[in-house]
């Protein structure tokens, strides 16, 4: 690997690590609102580590990917900051998935 690739491979993850304080900051930012503006959230973030540790040869379980991301366990996460979804919200979810 070159110099150049080694320092490339530094700032994404530099900026990754500064990407899940961001989301660890705004905890007030509920999952369903991610969803529904950007197609993407926590959970998302956690299958893709997952999926890449797995090319890569790493054995990384969703728990343990989802811990990386949150911060804490999910559980213990989704019991402090997560909000139910509004009907409005579930509905427009539903409509998208359907």
């Amino acid at each position: 690997m070159s110099e150049d690739n080694d320092q490339i491979i530094k700032i994404e993850a530099a900026t990754f690590r500064r990407f899940l304080k961001h989301l660890d900051d705004n905890k007030e930012v509920q999952n369903i609102e991610l969803m529904l503006l950007a197609d993407f959230c926590r959970n998302c973030l956690s299958k893709w580590y997952m999926s890449e540790a797995k090319n890569i040869g790493k054995d990384i379980s969703y728990d343990q990917a989802r811990e990386i991301v949150y911060g804490m366990p999910y559980s213990e996460w989704k019991l402090k900051y997560q909000k139910e979804a509004s009907p409005e919200q579930q509905k427009e979810f539903e409509n998208r998935r359907g």
